[in-house]
């Protein structure tokens, strides 16, 4: 499998126009990272990441009915103008009216949600957060672990500075202040085998 950050092969060396990049992906059978002009293919997912995505949407949709917020799975994409990312979160919490640029690409999450996989997982803590931290409205940035049961929070401040919270038993509840609620835990990893 290629790794995440390598640029396809046939751009490993061509720059891309945001405009030849969305044209690109209409036609593309799979997904891709946009950063400066360079075209990154992006990994699949394994059943366990699927198992926790589908778990944390559901669990967020029925505690956010009713309130002006709406998460989205992977299949939205996002658009940081002050760094060019253009990248598929595997959960974005948007509140309010999702503004969008170039169609449909969305700006704005309050809340970002990657599901780690040993492929993505320190391009998730490292590079991929930098990038993420160029978002004026980010509040929350949360990793989860696919192969133990470990999640990662990261929160921004009142002096507006990244504090991170970390969750290592099923029987916490992961706050998400930012939308005022909280998820079970167990929840989010039901299903995966992962659960004592």
């Amino acid at each position: 499998m290629m790794d995440v950050r390598e640029p396809i092969a046939e751009y490993k060396h061509v720059h891309l126009s945001v405009e030849e990049y969305l044209a690109f992906e209409r036609e593309a059978t799979e997904k891709h990272e946009y950063y400066k002009g360079e075209v990154f293919a992006m990994s699949g997912a394994s059943r366990r990441h699927n198992i926790i995505s589908t778990n944390l949407i559901f669990q967020l949709v029925s505690r956010l009915k009713g309130k002006p917020c709406r998460p989205f799975g992977s299949d939205m994409r996002l658009h940081i103008p002050q760094n060019t990312l253009f990248t598929y979160p595997d959960i974005s919490v948007y509140c309010g009216e999702v503004e969008t640029i170039f169609d449909d690409n969305a700006l704005q999450p309050v809340v970002i949600i990657e599901i780690l996989s040993p492929s993505t997982k320190n391009y998730d803590r490292g590079e991929k957060f930098k990038l993420y931290r160029d978002i004026p409205s980010l509040k929350e940035y949360i990793l989860i672990d696919t192969e133990s049961i470990s999640i990662e929070v990261f929160r921004l401040n009142a002096t507006r500075h990244w504090e991170l919270e970390e969750y290592n038993s099923a029987d916490e509840q992961l706050a998400m202040p930012a939308l005022n609620l909280s998820v079970p835990i167990r929840e989010i990893y039901d299903g995966t085998k992962l659960l004592a």
